[in-house]
C-alpha cells in the first residue's frame, strides 16, 4: 500500500513548497492537489440547502504553478492534481504546461483529471455542461497524441488540429498516468477507454467496482490499472476499508490551513500508518 495526501492550497494555507518538504520527509509517496480557476457567485447546484460551499473553493491555487514549487523544493516525492478540470482548459496549452512540469520535475507528475459538478463556472469556459464528458475524452486524446509524435493532429468533434509540433516531451512515456475521477455509473468505461488509472473519492461499494475494473482491463488485454483513493479520512478504520477494497495508495485529506496545523495534521497520519 503507498500513501499520499491531497489539499487545497490558497493563498491562505501553507505553500506549496513547504508542504512538499513535509510530506516527503515523512515518507508519503505523493502530493495532489486539486483546482478551481473561480466560483461563480450564482450556482444553480449548491451543496444542500443548509450547507455553503467551503472558503478553499474560490481561494484555491492554480495547480501546475503550485505543483511546480512542489516538484523544486523534493527529490523524490509525486506531484499531482485531483483533479484536473480538463474541460475548462485548452488541450495544446495544457499539454506544454504537463510536458514542461514532467520535465522540470524529472517525471515525478500524474495527471488526475474530471468532468467537474459546476455548471456555470464550466460554462464561463466555454464548454456546454451537457456535453463535457465527450469533450474531456477528445482533449486527453488529443494531449497524448502532442506528447507522443513529433507531427500531431487530432480532428474530433470538440478538438481539431493538424501537423503540429510541440516540445518538450514528457519525461515519463509515452505520458504522464492520466487517472480518472468520478463515482458515476460510467467512470470505469472512461478509465478503461483512456485512462491509466482511477481516482475515486467514494467508498459505497468500492470494493466490488475495483474488482470489476481489474477484470475489465484483463479481459481486454490491458495493464492493471492503478486505483488512488483521494480525500480520505485520517482514521484507522478508514484505511482498513480501503485496504480491503483493493486500493493502491490511499492519499489522505489535509485541512487548508496554516503551517502549523498542517503539520501536526501530517504527524497524526504518520502514527496512523506505521
Amino acid at each position: 500500500m503507498d500513501y499520499g495526501t491531497s489539499i487545497f492550497l490558497t493563498d491562505e494555507t501553507i505553500g506549496p513548497a513547504h508542504l512538499a518538504r513535509l510530506v516527503e520527509e515523512r515518507g508519503f509517496r505523493s502530493l495532489f492537489v486539486p483546482e478551481h480557476t473561480h466560483i461563480p457567485v450564482t450556482m444553480s447546484r449548491p451543496l444542500s440547502a443548509d450547507e455553503e460551499l467551503p472558503r478553499h473553493y474560490y481561494r484555491c491555487l492554480d495547480p501546475f504553478v503550485a505543483l511546480t514549487a512542489a516538484a523544486a523544493a523534493t527529490t523524490t516525492l509525486r506531484i499531482g492534481t485531483g483533479i484536473c478540470l480538463l474541460i475548462q482548459r485548452d488541450p495544446i496549452t495544457t499539454a506544454k504546461e504537463i510536458a514542461t512540469l514532467d520535465l522540470l520535475s524529472g517525471g515525478r507528475f500524474e495527471f488526475g483529471i474530471g468532468a467537474g459538478w459546476n455548471k456555470e463556472e464550466i460554462e464561463n469556459h466555454g464548454t456546454d455542461f451537457s456535453r463535457r464528458f465527450g469533450v474531456m475524452r477528445e482533449r486527453m486524446e488529443a494531449m497524448t497524441e502532442i506528447w507522443t509524435n513529433d507531427v500531431a493532429s487530432y480532428h474530433g468533434e470538440h478538438v481539431s488540429f493538424h501537423e503540429i509540433t510541440s516540445w518538450p516531451k514528457p519525461v515519463q512515456r509515452p505520458r504522464p498516468p492520466v487517472l480518472i475521477g468520478g463515482n458515476g455509473e460510467k467512470v470505469l468505461d472512461r478509465v478503461l477507454a483512456y485512462a491509466d488509472g482511477w481516482i475515486p473519492n467514494r467508498e459505497p461499494r468500492l470494493g466490488e467496482r475495483i474488482a470489476e475494473l481489474h477484470r475489465r482491463a484483463a479481459e481486454a488485454g490491458k495493464p492493471r490499472m492503478r486505483v488512488t483513493y483521494f480525500g480520505a479520512d485520517r482514521d484507522a478504520g478508514c484505511v482498513e476499508r480501503l485496504t480491503e477494497a483493493g486500493v493502491d495508495e490511499i492519499q489522505f485529506y489535509l485541512p487548508s490551513a496554516d503551517a502549523g496545523t498542517v503539520e501536526r495534521s501530517l504527524d497524526e497520519i504518520a502514527k496512523l500508518i506505521v
